[in-house]
């Protein structure tokens, strides 16, 4: 086993995360210049649609990590695609929250993480709009804007805030509707921000208590779920193909938040 693909290598972590930090101020500064017209493409649905703004940020991130690191991979939600030659691969999600950049909301951030075969070594959420930048390496710790962060212990699902998503296929909103008809009388309150990444951020620095949705990819979990599991949330990912369902809360919630999910279906 290299040192670039053993399980404990703080020092790589480091590297990885200081090239994310870069690139996702770099691509947030980008973002933050809106375009005077939006250039919109189809994706999944009618309603699920990238911007010339997210194409233009990916460009600039995945350049960025193969100017400095060639050998490593890619995923990213707007295609780029890459083999790992180094044991390295990036995931990223150059502008999560889409909907709400275009109609001009807070909560969109840049989304990168590193993973190795062992899982995220070190991930980085940014969101411009409220100067919020999250980071943790694989354990490292996670911090915002570099003050540590820890995640809620021991509150109870009817003291919980909760945050949640919705599909941008309309037939999937059905079982979310479910879950969140089942939860609304059993917990405090639920929120939406728009944006997984964020939500899960905030299960991380305890401004929500927990957090769940169906059908995240790769990139909308990789560096936000890095990060609440280094604050000392618990994530899972249940089921399979595209409708698995995300959960993550800290310790004390996690359980009885899965066992209401599970009572729900």
């Amino acid at each position: 086993m290299t040192p670039e693909t053993s399980a404990n290598n703080p020092e790589l972590a480091n590297l990885l995360c200081d090239l994310a930090y870069t690139c996702a101020k770099t691509a947030g500064a980008l973002l933050m210049t809106r375009p005077p017209a939006f250039e919109l493409t189809t994706k999944s649905t009618a309603i699920d649609f990238a911007t010339q703004m997210d194409e233009a940020a990916e460009k600039l991130i995945v350049d960025s990590i193969l100017a400095t690191r060639p050998d490593d991979g890619i995923i990213a939600e707007e295609g780029a695609a890459r083999t790992s030659k180094s044991g390295i691969t990036w995931v990223i999600d150059p502008l999560d929250g889409t909907v709400n950049y275009f109609y001009g909301l807070p909560g969109w951030n840049v989304s990168i993480a590193a993973r190795d075969q062992h899982g995220v070594i070190a991930g980085v959420v940014y969101a411009p709009t409220t100067d919020s930048l999250w980071r943790a390496t694989r354990a490292g710790g996670a911090f915002l804007n570099d003050l540590p962060i820890r995640a809620n212990f021991g509150v109870a699902l009817d003291r919980a805030l909760l945050g949640t998503g919705f599909a941008y296929d309309v037939a999937d909103r059905t079982e979310q509707i479910a879950m969140t008809s089942y939860l609304l009388p059993r917990i405090r309150d639920i929120r939406r921000t728009g944006a997984a990444a964020v939500d899960l951020c905030n299960v991380a620095m305890g401004a929500l208590d927990g957090y769940f949705e169906t059908g995240l990819k790769e990139w909308d979990w990789a560096a936000g779920g890095l990060i609440a599991t280094e604050a000392g949330a618990q994530i899972t990912h249940l089921g399979s193909g595209e409708r698995k369902l995300t959960i993550a809360a800290g310790p004390g919630l996690f359980d009885a938040l899965t066992s209401a999910l599970a009572a729900s279906a």
